[in-house]
């Protein structure tokens, strides 16, 4: 077992790991942070999304050793203090049906819109292009960003 420390969602953690324990499985089940879902385990779903020093990362591909003195984010930091504005459109837009994609598709927007805060269309689906929704064919996901940009002043 090696200990290791890192910051989650603005805190400071520190826990034992093994050497192949997945940064997914940790958040998870040793950390109680439930919005990284595990998907595919290949990395090409996007469930597993979180921000590893705010790049969006497949945390079911990373061994948790390798996060030790970094920041990790997930959605439950991003919306520590109630939903966020992008929460708020996709819900106005009704951009999800059963929400398995959604803290992954919002943390992967939530990296994209800092770097890229006027996106087009065109970029913004080039942006979630490795989060599968299988619910909604992204047409409302779409729409929610599109006016939510429009109205942040982006």
């Amino acid at each position: 077992m090696n200990k290791i420390s890192f910051m989650l969602n603005g805190e400071k953690v520190s826990l034992y790991v093994e050497p192949n324990d997945l940064l997914l499985d940790v958040l998870r089940d040793k950390l109680g942070d439930k919005s990284p879902k595990y998907g595919c385990g290949r990395g090409d779903c996007g469930t597993c999304t979180v921000l590893l020093n705010g790049k969006s990362v497949r945390s079911c591909l990373i061994l948790a050793i390798e996060v030790d003195g970094q920041e990790i984010m997930t959605l439950e930091g991003l919306s520590k203090n109630g939903l966020t504005d992008l929460q708020k459109y996709f819900i106005k837009h009704s951009s999800f049906q059963c929400g398995f994609c959604a803290p992954g598709m919002i943390v992967t927007l939530d990296e994209f819109l800092k770097k890229n805060p006027k996106p087009d269309e065109e970029e913004v689906k080039e942006a979630i292009s490795g989060n599968l929704c299988r619910c909604t064919g992204y047409v409302p996901i779409i729409r929610a960003v599109m006016d939510y940009v429009k109205n942040r002043g982006g």
